[in-house]
């Protein structure tokens, strides 16, 4: 239960909220209760009144006060049960967030390298598959049986003001498949849930693979092995899936015979009761309604608790990653920032890059163009400038200061970084400029879209700058989301700019006309850029070919 802590003590950050979605719950179960109960009580008293004036006897039976009864807990189980989908599912959207907020958080603060443990795809079944199994534990595993209990304790007082020992056994009875229903079926599911959890992870990692490595699988004739592989994996969580079904399957009998039997002892207990003289004959069948009533609460908890052994192993991995930290450690007491700006390389080994006591200067206010084919390294000259990774040898050089001495926040906010890949978030033109500079105007942005020769275009769509670029960009084209990532850079008006690929996926006028426009924002700062060929590049100081170092 350890690794639950956690993402527990993060759920009840919302406890007022989790208190009132429980007490909706509660409210609903006890309004069915009510109008079961109350049902049974009143349909009973009517027709034994009907007998006794049939009979020739003065009886007087008051029916509003029970009709109205009915009718408000019919009228409450609605609005309660309405509100109460609304309320929670509102709550599980917010935990939600706050899971991947916390997770993602985690994520953003390691190092290429720390990250470079998992595959793209692992990371990508934690960010969702596990944190949607720790969502909804408020909604499956804490709320529910909680209001199950609250609901045989109300019955069970019901009854004991009527009959006290019988409220006392099946009290107890209720208790016990309560027990069976929650702690049982969750050893009962737990090796099953748990494997099932790992065996999702590896699933997707097989299919990212074979749709990456398609034309690698092909070419190496491995293609059948692979998918044959894949098809192994999925057919055994199937397997799984089926043995962990029918495991719930017997929960959700257990659960309906369990109730039902304590129906049955309630009213073979009323039907002595009534016999004896101890309870009237209303009375008599309004308990067993009631208890029959209490279905609702026991019904969803077999499947929920079934599934406890993957929430404890969603939880374990999501720890796991949490307590990862990054390599790149930030000083206690940082230096002070130098106002000279010349970057060194200084003897740099990067093993896996191929990069061996690179030697390279920086100088302020200049221009260096890095030339190169792909896979030689000139990505990860950026990022070590950036301080996205750390060499494995030697080290880089701020003026006379180490790049390791200066704080990790003030020296990335020094830098603007155009990254090879296009990142666009699913929002709108103006949302994604602003991730550089929340605090621009309309007209800032509209500036950079001029700079990068994208006003034109923006200022033609219906809604502007307020048009959403749909999920990765997708309803731009390649070189127009390539510039507005540029725009964004452009934004965040850097000191250091290092543009990797800027002109990446436009033609040959586009690349002039932005290049030309760059020019005067380019003024007296330092700036690397990366590419293939230099004339794909804006106007550099100095050109050089990463294989000639």
């Amino acid at each position: 239960m350890s690794e639950l802590k956690p993402w527990l003590n993060l759920i009840m950050q919302r406890r007022a909220r989790l208190w009132i979605g429980a007490l909706l719950l509660a409210l609903t179960l006890f309004s069915a209760v009510g109008l079961l109960a109350l049902s049974g009580w009143f349909i009973t008293a009517t027709g034994v009144t009907a007998l006794l004036w049939a009979a020739g006897q003065r009886v007087m039976f008051d029916v509003y006060m029970p009709g109205g009864g009915i009718r408000f807990f019919a009228l409450t189980r609605t609005v309660a049960r309405y509100f109460e989908r609304v309320f929670n599912h509102n709550t599980v959207l917010s935990l939600l967030a706050d899971l991947r907020g916390k997770h993602f958080a985690a994520l953003a603060a390691l190092d290429g390298t720390t990250l470079g443990r998992l595959r793209a795809s692992q990371w990508l079944n934690r960010l969702t598959a596990d944190i949607d199994t720790l969502d909804t534990m408020y909604l499956r595993l804490l709320a529910p049986p909680l209001v199950a209990l609250l609901g045989v304790v109300l019955v069970c007082g019901l009854i004991a003001i009527f009959h006290a020992s019988l409220a006392l056994l099946i009290g107890a009875l209720l208790l016990a498949l309560l027990l069976a229903l929650t702690l049982g079926m969750a050893r009962l599911g737990l090796h099953y849930s748990a494997r099932r959890v790992e065996q999702l992870d590896g699933l997707r990692v097989l299919a990212v693979e074979q749709l990456q490595g398609l034309a690698e699988l092909s070419a190496a004739g491995t293609l059948g092995s692979h998918r044959q592989q894949l098809l192994s994996a999925s057919q055994r969580m199937l397997d799984d899936q089926l043995v962990l079904q029918g495991r719930i399957a017997f929960g959700q009998v257990l659960a309906t015979l369990g109730v039902m039997g304590t129906v049955v002892v309630g009213l073979f207990g009323t039907i002595q009761a009534y016999i004896a003289g101890l309870l009237s004959g209303p009375v008599m069948v309004m308990i067993p309604l009631a208890l029959m009533a209490l279905s609702e609460g026991f019904a969803g908890l077999p499947a929920a608790f079934a599934q406890f052994g993957g929430t404890r192993a969603a939880a374990r991995r999501l720890n796991q990653q949490t307590a990862m930290s990054t390599a790149l450690l930030d000083p206690a007491q940082p230096a002070a920032l130098p106002a000279n700006l010349t970057l060194h390389w200084r003897d740099v080994c990067v093993k896996y890059a191929g990069l061996q006591q690179l030697d390279l200067t920086l100088a302020a206010g200049k221009r260096l163009a890095i030339i190169g084919p792909s896979g030689s390294g000139k990505s990860t000259l950026a990022a070590l400038a950036a301080r996205l990774i750390d060499p494995d040898a030697g080290q880089l050089m701020l003026a006379a200061t180490p790049l390791k001495q200066l704080s990790l926040s003030e020296w990335r906010a020094q830098v603007g970084y155009l990254t090879q890949q296009t990142e666009l978030l699913h929002d709108s033109i103006a949302a994604n400029l602003l991730l550089a500079n929340p605090a621009a105007t309309d007209q800032q942005l509209w500036q950079m879209l001029e700079m990068v020769d994208l006003a034109e275009m923006v200022s033609a769509l219906p809604a502007g700058i307020n048009t959403w670029v749909g999920e990765s960009g997708k309803q731009l084209s390649g070189g127009e989301g390539r510039r507005l990532a540029l725009a964004r850079v452009l934004l965040k008006d850097a000191p250091l700019v290092i543009l990797d690929e800027p002109f990446s996926g436009l033609d040959a006028a586009t690349r002039e006309r932005v290049s030309q426009r760059l020019e005067p924002w380019l003024e007296g700062r330092t700036a690397l850029f990366l590419g293939h060929d230099a004339a794909l590049l804006p106007r550099a100081d100095q050109v050089i070919a990463l294989d000639s170092l």
